[in-house]
């Protein structure tokens, strides 16, 4: 099995106020995580779930150790390699959907294409198709004023595999949905995960959530615990 993540003695600490002492929310961090792999984060707030998909996003840099993704040592790039590493191979669903509110859905998935070279009607015939595939296409043309939580929170899914990335970090995706909403995205995120064998990172509260992984890791004092299931 090809080992798409690799993540050795990550260390990450922020200084929490200026003159105060550094605080360490990774401690000597260890990952392995194969292609097409789901894989959840647990733990609680503050934990540092989101600082580890932030880094292996390359959101963020790590204070020591390295980050692996696709091969590449990205704990390494300068921030133009990350960014276009990022733009090519990483997408990102947040808690809340950010979707720009004078935008319609379709022009909100389309925005990761502006700063890419190609054929812009492939992007609009890609766009329409995950639109389509997420349930949300007759809502194409609506801004998202006029629409569902569950509909604009699927509406940033297609937007975040609209550059067709290999690796999907969800970040508590479903802390803003109601039960029925949070289900039906969670089907489809596992749905994309095998059809499109994109490898699934998601960080949730929810152990109901993280039993659908294949895996499941607990950040417990700022080290990683595999979750026996």
């Amino acid at each position: 099995m090809n080992m798409q993540i690799k993540v050795e003695n990550l260390i990450k600490t922020y200084q929490q106020s200026k003159g105060s002492a550094h605080r360490e929310v990774l401690k000597s961090l260890n990952l392995e995580i194969a292609e097409g792999e789901k894989v959840a984060i647990m733990g609680p707030s503050g934990s540092g779930k989101t600082t580890l998909l932030n880094l292996i996003g390359t959101l963020d840099v790590p204070t020591e150790g390295q980050i692996k993704v696709e091969g590449q040592l990205i704990s390494e790039m300068s921030s133009e390699e990350m960014l276009y590493f990022r733009s090519k191979n990483v997408g990102f669903v947040f808690q809340f959907h950010h979707l720009l509110p004078q935008c319609t859905l379709l022009e909100n998935v389309l925005l990761p294409s502006l700063t890419q070279k190609g054929d812009k009607k492939m992007f609009i015939q890609h766009a329409e198709e995950l639109l389509t595939y997420l349930g949300v296409w007759e809502q194409r043309n609506n801004k998202p004023e006029a629409l569902s939580g569950g509909e604009c929170q699927r509406a940033a899914v297609a937007r975040a595999l609209l550059n067709k990335p290999k690796i999907l970090l969800a970040d508590e995706p479903t802390g803003s949905l109601d039960n029925k909403n949070a289900a039906l995205l969670i089907d489809l995120l596992v749905d994309i995960n095998q059809k499109m064998n994109i490898t699934l990172i998601i960080a949730t509260h929810s152990l109901e959530i993280a039993q659908r992984m294949d895996k499941i890791f607990t950040i417990n004092d700022g080290k990683l615990v595999k979750w026996e299931q």
